[in-house]
């Protein structure tokens, strides 16, 4: 119940639609991959140099982690067919033979599946979660700023002093 205040709190903030997307995406590349991967330090570095949401990102690194498990054998399959492949054996094994390369791990079935998925799916679910933001934002949060019970907290004393606290905070 946390998560999802923390997601609608996120969402219904001033934070740009493109911060919170890539945050997500982000999440989803760290969050299919095993956990300790050598590409999940480049993309926690993309993290913490990109101005990405923070909260989406961790909100979305849970999500995906738990929906990893449930597709670890369609990445299996996957990473394995990709593995196998003939016109690709030369490029496994010079990659293998260099010492980054046996770092990465990419010769593991599930790395190299929920990799290969990760990367397919990274740009259309950045545009789908932007664009479903701003949908989210021009309907629901719209309508619930024009409901009675958000007129009337807006109208009070106590909201007014809030934001007058929040304004020190920024």
């Amino acid at each position: 119940m946390n998560s999802l205040i923390k997601l609608l709190r996120v969402l219904s903030s001033e934070t740009a639609p493109a911060q919170i997307s890539l945050g997500f995406c982000l999440a989803m590349l760290m969050g299919f991959t095993p956990l300790y991967s050598l590409h999940n330090l480049l993309v926690l570095l993309l993290v913490l140099v990109l101005r990405v949401n923070l909260a989406a990102f961790l909100l979305g690194f849970a999500f995906f982690s738990a929906l990893a498990f449930a597709l670890d054998p369609l990445f299996h399959s996957i990473g394995l067919s990709v593995l196998t492949a003939g016109p690709l054996q030369p490029a496994w094994t010079a990659l293998y033979n260099t010492s980054l390369g046996r770092l990465s791990g990419f010769n593991n079935s599930i790395v190299m599946g929920s990799g290969v998925v990760s990367l397919i799916a990274f740009v259309p679910l950045v545009l789908l979660c932007n664009r479903l933001i701003v949908r989210y934002r021009e309907t629901v949060v719209a309508w619930v700023k024009q409901t009675r019970i958000a007129r009337m907290l807006r109208a009070s004393r106590l909201y007014s002093m809030w934001q007058a606290t929040s304004d020190w905070r920024s």
